[in-house]
């Protein structure tokens, strides 16, 4: 009788090279794109008091920072089973366990921000006392040492249980390969059910807390509670990572003949969507960080001008003016000059 084996893993050993290097430059385009979104909020928010010193910014740049990591090292697996196929187990182990780390992390500082806009609308008075700066940072330390808690005894185990060979073999990067203990695979889906129930426990509290307040209130929160949704759509999102050997079932089961391309279109959907949306829901959504991003583009923008000018022949300035203590200031104040001048006319006049 005949059987079907069907590969746990897409590598470049079971697809022609032709789609695996397509899907590989494809991997690489979003990965890139999503770090380079990611990487220009991250300099906006470091150049602005405004930002760092406000306890919702500085869960938002954290959420950022957690984003690139599970991309960058999520992306670097990905395209290795494309590539050479198999490493080392030392070098598959300190890029899952960061992946790990940031895939737990993200649904708790979701958790996080949803209840810091709850402070700040429930509890405007207590706001500035509740969430400072020092407090912010100790949480964001909690939400490593959660995740780290979750995720390193798995690798105690595996480094008490497995011979010695196994740490010098090389191997397919997946965390299924690293941690191979199935008590480890129940263990974690315990793990998720807690942090499921937990997180989805804080994103309706705090929904309906935000609602009701306003209803009290006779305010429109219109925008609070949206990005409360929103908070909720994300962990979604990033909820299917913990349900993923089930969903991975599922297009076994449902995507015989095409499980290749399921499993990566589950790739993107499960690895990558989730994590290139932080910046829309928060970032662009905000009209102070919104506003100072677009400032940001345009002295950019200034600084292209100034090196292109030199290829021109011609002097082009392009001077972005504003608040250089990073205090807010209103749009019109932000001015563009545009200088054109002759360059030997420029240098004769200096010379007379």
């Amino acid at each position: 009788m005949n059987t079907t084996v069907i590969p746990k893993f897409p590598g470049r050993s079971l697809e022609p090279f032709s789609k695996a290097l397509t899907k590989s430059l494809l991997v690489l385009l979003l990965g890139v794109s999503i770090t380079c979104i990611n990487a220009s909020f991250i300099h906006v928010f470091s150049k602005h008091q405004i930002f760092y010193q406000n306890p919702r910014y500085i869960l938002f740049i954290h959420l950022v920072v957690n984003d690139m990591i599970h991309v960058i090292l999520s992306v670097i697996p990905f395209v290795i089973r494309y590539t050479i196929y198999k490493i080392s187990f030392s070098i598959c182990c300190i890029i899952i366990l960061f992946i790990l780390f940031a895939t737990e992390n993200t649904p708790l500082n979701v958790a996080c921000m949803a209840i810091e806009c709850y402070i700040a609308i429930c509890l405007p008075l207590r706001h500035s006392r509740i969430c400072t700066i020092k407090k912010t940072l100790t949480l964001i330390g909690l939400i490593w040492v959660t995740s780290m808690s979750v995720v390193l005894p798995d690798l105690f185990v595996t480094l008490a249980t497995q011979p010695l060979d196994f740490f010098h073999s090389t191997m397919i990067c997946h965390k299924v390969n690293i941690f191979p203990k199935p008590v480890l695979v129940k263990k974690r889906d315990i793990i998720h059910s807690v942090f499921l129930v937990i997180v989805w426990f804080t994103i309706f509290y705090t929904y309906f807390r935000i609602l009701f307040t306003a209803r009290a209130a006779s305010k429109d929160n219109t925008k609070a509670r949206n990005t409360i949704i929103l908070h909720g759509f994300q962990v979604l999102l990033c909820m299917t990572t913990y349900v993923g050997p089930q969903l991975l079932d599922v297009v076994q089961r449902w995507f015989l003949l095409n499980y290749m391309d399921s499993m990566f279109v589950f790739y993107i959907i499960v690895h990558i969507l989730p994590r290139s949306i932080s910046p829309i829901i928060y970032g662009v959504r905000d009209e102070t960080f919104r506003k100072y991003l677009k400032r940001n583009m345009l002295c950019s923008l200034a600084d292209t001008t100034n090196k292109l000018s030199v290829l021109m022949g011609s002097n082009v300035t392009l001077s972005c003016l504003f608040d250089k203590l990073s205090k807010w200031v209103d749009w019109s104040t932000l001015t563009i000059e545009w200088n054109m001048v002759d360059k030997q006319e420029h240098i004769t006049g200096s010379a007379g």
